[in-house]
């Protein structure tokens, strides 16, 4: 669209109207108030938001390039310099709003934005909104919608649970990552279900194993960001991005600061209790081994 008043080129995103519907437009223009405040070098601003003809939308600027899903549709991998860059760009955006209490619920090649080399965290704008709807206990999958993509869903995230903190956003980091170096993301299959269910019982490949040039600290960093458990993936995505790049990184070297038990999902909450079951495995195997 054009700004008439500062004479620019913008782009406005209208939410669907059953989405509209059940944020409300006084929840949604509330919520968006605190995404507009955040100011980072790697987020895609938001410029204004409100309600026209029972419509909800929100402006950002018009960004002269491409998202990082056409990339990949044109070239499918990238180089491992390259993925490590954007990934730790998307890193410390993520980590900007996480201290800001600003879970982005879905990071995708396609709400990242490349503009002369730099990568812009675009959709910030409705990740609140999105969130005070869950919070109030709106059924969104009784429309059809869903907060997320399956292919870079986090177990917790697969599964509905509703205590969701940064480190959801820290896998589909991961998840995103992945696919950058190997061509695809950790786990495909024919349908959403399929997805979700190799997300909750199977370990992705090591990245090294399609990609003999990623180094292997970044590797572990990889499989480290992708645990089925909130608390054995980094506690930061800060922490993530430091050990992409720090060839002394080892999952079992890394002594992380375990998160609040109430910001950890319980087992219960996994539909699948073999996966709970491997992980736990897992988790005991650091404490008495050490790897």
């Amino acid at each position: 669209a054009h700004d008439v008043k500062h004479n620019r080129k913008v782009a406005v995103k209208v939410l669907r109207p059953e989405l509209s519907a059940i944020l409300g437009g006084e929840r949604f223009l509330k919520e968006i108030e605190v995404t507009a405040n955040l100011q980072h070098p790697n987020i895609l601003p938001l410029y204004d938001s409100g309600e026209a003809d029972s419509f909800l939308y929100y402006v950002m600027p018009y960004v002269e390039g491409e998202s990082l899903r056409d990339r990949l549709d044109r070239e499918k991998q990238l180089a491992v310099e390259e993925a490590i860059e954007i990934a730790r760009a998307v890193a410390g955006a993520l980590d900007f709003a996480h201290q800001r209490g600003v879970i982005h619920r879905d990071i995708k090649p396609e709400n990242i934005l490349l503009q002369a080399g730099q990568a812009l965290v675009a959709d910030f704008g409705i990740a609140l909104a999105l969130s005070a709807a869950a919070g109030a206990g709106t059924r969104l999958t009784e429309t059809g919608l869903s907060i997320g993509t399956p292919h870079y869903m986090s177990p917790e995230q697969a599964s509905a649970d509703r205590e969701l903190d940064g480190r959801t956003d820290v896998y589909s980091l991961g998840a995103m990552l992945y696919e950058m170096l190997v061509g695809q993301p950790p786990f495909v299959g024919p349908s959403a279900q399929a997805i979700v269910a190799k997300i909750l019982t199977e370990d992705p490949p090591p990245v090294s194993k399609d990609r003999a040039a990623v180094p292997p600290h970044t590797d572990a960093a990889i499989q480290m960001s992708l645990a089925k458990l909130p608390a054995d993936r980094f506690t930061s995505a800060a922490s993530f991005a430091a050990a992409l790049v720090n060839p002394a990184f080892t999952r079992a070297s890394t002594a992380m600061t375990a998160a609040p038990a109430a910001a950890v999902p319980s087992a219960t909450r996994f539909r699948h209790a073999a996966t709970f079951g491997r992980a736990k495995t897992r988790r005991l195997r650091y404490r008495r081994t050490g790897h």
